[in-house]
Parts: C-alpha cells; structure tokens; sequence
C-alpha cells in the first residue's frame, strides 16, 4: 500500500450539525473541502483505503465512524470533548478578536494570528494524541480536522 491510499477520500457529517447559519455552515463547507484536498490518515492496524469518515454526536460525545472505500466499517472512535473545551472556546475569542478589530493595524492583526496558531496548534496535538490509540494523522491533518470540529460546534464557542 502507499501513503496515498491511507488518506479520507469522503466525509459526511451528522444532519445534528447543520442548518444553523449561512457562516457555520460555510465554515463546515470549507473545512471538509481542505482537509479532502490533503491528508494523512491511517487507522492503527488496517491495511489501507482510502477512508471515509462520519462524524456524528453519540452519548455528548463526538463519534469519528470510518469506513473503507467500499463503506466496510473499519473503526470507531469516539472523543470526548471535554478536554478540547478550553482550547475551543480560546480559539474563538481569538477568531472574534481578529474580526472584531479588521482596523487595528498590521502589528495587532499579526499578534492575534499568532495566537490563533499557537492555540490551534495545541489544539491539534491534543486531538493527535487522542485519537492515537486507533487512528494516525499528521500534524496538517490533526489542524484540518481540528478546524472542522471548531466549525462544527463554533456556536456553541462563540461569545
């Protein structure tokens, strides 16, 4: 198997997740969009997909379903999202900040992506290390994903 047949080449979402607002929705739209475009993507003792993913509330918690190609089911995963709540809601107090001053000048907007990365950064390792018992992912496919799920429940994170 190559490394290009360890990648998600679908994901679905549960319906639970949409029919919010034009803004989260076009948020879900583009983070499925990049991290369709490149990913890495290896469930711990499968031989390869690609993969796809559904990802669905179950129980308060987050439930990562895949599949292979075929939609043969090859793991769950389940993530509580308790040790991402922090993370999430300074991540979107940080995206609000940088909205809210569009005019604070160049040295304010590059301060608050720098925390915005530093955060988002965290946040992708905690979320590596999490889903490690069952899946793999590198560092830009733990941050897509990551943005996914933030998008997923940025309402609930928004100030």
């Amino acid at each position: 198997m190559t490394t290009a047949e360890f990648r998600l080449c679908d994901i679905s979402l549960d319906r639970s997740f949409g029919g919010r607002d034009a803004r989260v929705e076009r948020e879900q739209a583009l983070a499925v969009i990049d991290l369709l475009e490149c990913n890495t993507f290896i469930p711990v003792g499968h031989d390869g997909g690609p993969y796809r993913l559904r990802i669905e509330m179950a129980d308060g918690r987050l439930a990562l379903h895949i599949a292979d190609e075929k939609e043969a089911h090859v793991v769950s995963h389940y993530l509580s999202l308790t040790p991402f709540r922090r993370l999430l809601k300074d991540y979107a107090r940080i995206c609000e900040s940088y909205y809210a001053t569009p005019y604070g000048g160049p040295e304010r907007l590059e301060a608050i992506d720098m925390g915005r990365r530093s955060v988002h950064n965290d946040a992708a390792e905690r979320l590596r290390e999490r889903l490690s018992p069952k899946l793999s992912v590198d560092k830009a496919t733990a941050r897509r994903l990551f943005t996914l799920i933030y998008a997923l429940f940025s309402r609930e994170f928004r100030l």
